[in-house]
């Protein structure tokens, strides 16, 4: 009877392992919660909730003039779209934009080759962004114009000061910073030149270049609405910039604010679905961020 007696109290001990623990790790994660975990949701929770917010302030003041509620600016919007207005004028900006953009993504791609490959190079490319990084490229936009005419040239020449130094920056720091073992796989499979920044250098600092294209285009961004603001009032037509400084001449504040709307969703709209895509396609998958 004793070996029973002792086999039944071993069972008896096993037991607990498939009590409360296992029915914790085997819970079901509820509706709610799931949501919650996808990153798209609680991003448009908080952009409900400052919606929410702009649209309680702006029912407070019940000033259209000094801040139209997000109704009013909804109303306009759809407005200036049916006419077709608005969409010309971002059309417009994102063609400008677009031109600066690929242009000085294009010359810091060809400092940065010069930079890590020579000693002199190196220098120059630190030297420069030192001097020219810090300059606000609106301040050039009087030059442009002497120089370049009223014409799109002068937004591009501007555009290219915006994107090129923290593109170029970011890039080189991102080489820089590639380990010294990946340095070593290169040399040992014989990678020189260009085939060596495409297979080891690109790859291993592509988060920091990617970093600085995300900072080259809101430098961008922004710059190309404030120039517009001068630009328009010189040749008479631009984009965004533009229409936001011709609705607010006619105190057409609803308008303005949709012109503002637009611009944050085009921002939005870049962000999450273009520089979101490529995270998600290159660092995120091959593990060098989580």
């Amino acid at each position: 009877m004793a070996p029973e007696t002792s086999s039944s109290t071993a069972r008896i001990e096993m037991r607990p392992s498939s009590g409360p623990a296992s029915a914790e790790v085997e819970r079901k994660v509820g509706l709610i919660e799931a949501l919650w975990d996808v990153g798209a949701v609680r991003k448009t929770a908080i952009i409900l909730v400052l919606a929410a917010i702009w649209q309680a302030y702006g029912a407070y003041l019940d000033n259209p003039l000094l801040f139209p509620s997000l109704t009013e600016t909804l109303r306009s919007l759809s407005e200036n779209i049916a006419s077709g207005v608005l969409p010309a004028r971002a059309w417009a900006s994102l063609k400008v934009l677009l031109m600066g953009y690929v242009v000085g993504v294009a010359f810091a791609g060809v400092l940065t080759i010069v930079a890590i490959n020579t000693r002199i190079g190196s220098d120059f490319l630190e030297t420069v962004t030192a001097m020219l990084s810090p300059l606000p490229a609106i301040a050039l936009l009087p030059l442009a114009l002497i120089w370049f005419g009223l014409g799109n040239g002068s937004l591009v020449f501007i555009l290219i000061h915006s994107v090129l130094w923290p593109v170029a920056l970011n890039t080189h720091s991102g080489f820089r910073a590639v380990s010294e073992t990946l340095r070593m796989v290169g040399r040992n499979y014989d990678l020189r030149g260009f085939r060596y920044i495409r297979k080891i250098l690109i790859p291993a600092a592509f988060p920091s270049i990617l970093t600085g294209l995300k900072i080259g285009w809101a430098f961008a961004w922004r710059t190309l609405v404030a120039a517009e603001l001068v630009f328009g009032v010189s040749s008479g037509q631009g984009g965004l910039g533009w229409f936001i400084f011709e609705n607010r001449n006619l105190l057409e504040i609803p308008a303005v604010f949709a012109g503002l709307l637009t611009v944050i969703l085009i921002g939005l709209v870049v962000e999450n679905l273009i520089f979101r895509t490529i995270e998600a396609r290159t660092v995120l998958k091959w593990g060098l961020q989580h």
